[in-house]
């Protein structure tokens, strides 16, 4: 084990959890951040005290010192060009999802991660939320038996959706429902999906913003050993507290059930000026003074681990392959109105395969 220095290149909403969760841990000998925008280069700088504060990623990737860079940037359409920037450096990478745009841009950065010998890992979260992790477990452990079929339900705010889907173009099956399409094939492996049925639905953000932006967006997929499951997420809920989520999972086996209400109603804050609130409640989480709230505190010093003690990360970027060429088979099949078939033509595993030999 040994202290490192790490770099947090987008320092927003999860960019800036990921700097200050680093800032005042005793594994990072030194932070840098990297933030195009002035006013929050300077607030996050302000907050975490870091070694260097650049507008310009690069700038963090010539210091031979920095091992591990936590990619948090926005438009996800950077993705792909900075992490390959980060990965062609030598550095540990820590990519927010999705893995990339295109099919072949990710194989491209897991063949990279694999000749060089580097830590590669996606954030998917949720993992590391303990209701998700408790189901994970009792499945593996036989608790409910042969799983059977899964279902996750997960809507957010409409100002949240806005904002996502002013930045990209992806659908809730690539920006929302992604988390729990990670989260159910990680649940039934090492089963893979061979097929998919999507369909998305209109509404509230379609009239909002004039584009062509589904309310939700819900999704079948069969799997290669008869289990079929389905996911739904949705970004119309009306507004309320900051980014509240809610999501419902059931995940049904030959021996049991487990239901899992994950919708943020444990803590309620009613006041005579903003009625009920329900604190607490965003997908990544958020610092209660001393604590922190969330899955992403873990998450990140999860990474953080695997690069100072030498572990496995626990999100490999195979399987956040698998989740992205699933979401593009979802799209797909909601623009054809028909059933999609994986792999995809345009899928190309023989790269990333081969790269790791």
């Amino acid at each position: 084990m040994k202290p490192v220095e790490v770099a947090v290149i987008g320092t927003g909403w999860c960019g800036g959890i990921r700097a200050q969760t680093c800032a005042g841990h005793a594994l990072v000998r030194g932070l840098h951040i990297a933030e195009t925008r002035p006013e929050r280069l300077a607030e996050v700088a302000n907050a975490t005290h870091p070694r260097t504060a650049t507008a310009d990623y690069r700038e963090l990737l010539k210091i031979q010192e920095i091992e591990a860079v936590y990619i948090s940037a926005t438009p996800e359409s950077t993705h792909y060009p900075m992490a390959r920037d980060s990965l062609l450096a030598g550095k540990h990478v820590f990519l927010e999802k999705p893995i990339a745009i295109e099919l072949h841009e990710a194989d491209e950065l897991i063949a990279i991660a694999n000749r060089s010998g580097l830590k590669f890992t996606i954030g998917y979260s949720q993992r590391f939320n303990p209701k998700h992790a408790f189901v994970k477990k009792s499945i593996t452990e036989g608790k409910i038996g042969r799983p059977v079929s899964a279902l996750v339900s997960r809507h957010i705010t409409r100002g949240l959706g806005k904002k996502i889907t002013g930045r990209s173009k992806l659908s809730p099956a690539a920006m929302e429902a992604t988390h729990d399409l990670d989260f159910v094939l990680w649940c039934l492996e090492p089963a893979k999906p061979v097929r998919v049925y999507s369909q998305v639905n209109y509404g509230a953000m379609k009239e909002a913003t004039g584009g062509d932006i589904p309310d939700n967006q819900w999704i079948m997929v069969t799997m290669d050993n008869g289990i079929s499951f389905v996911v739904g997420g949705g970004w119309s809920l009306p507004p309320g507290y900051p980014n509240f989520a809610t999501t419902w999972i059931e995940m049904i086996g030959t021996e049991g059930a487990l239901l899992v209400d994950d919708s943020h109603r444990d803590v309620v804050l009613n006041t005579m000026k903003d009625g009920m609130r329900l604190p607490m409640s965003s997908m990544p989480g958020e610092f209660v003074d001393h604590a922190y709230a969330g899955p992403m505190e873990r998450e990140t010093i999860h990474f953080l681990e695997a690069v100072a003690c030498d572990r496995p990360v626990l999100v490999k970027p195979e399987q956040a392959r698998q989740v992205m060429e699933l979401y593009i088979a979802a799209d797909l099949s909601a623009e054809r109105n028909e059933p999609v078939t994986l792999p995809l033509p345009e899928s190309r595993p023989a790269l990333a395969a081969g790269a790791a030999r």
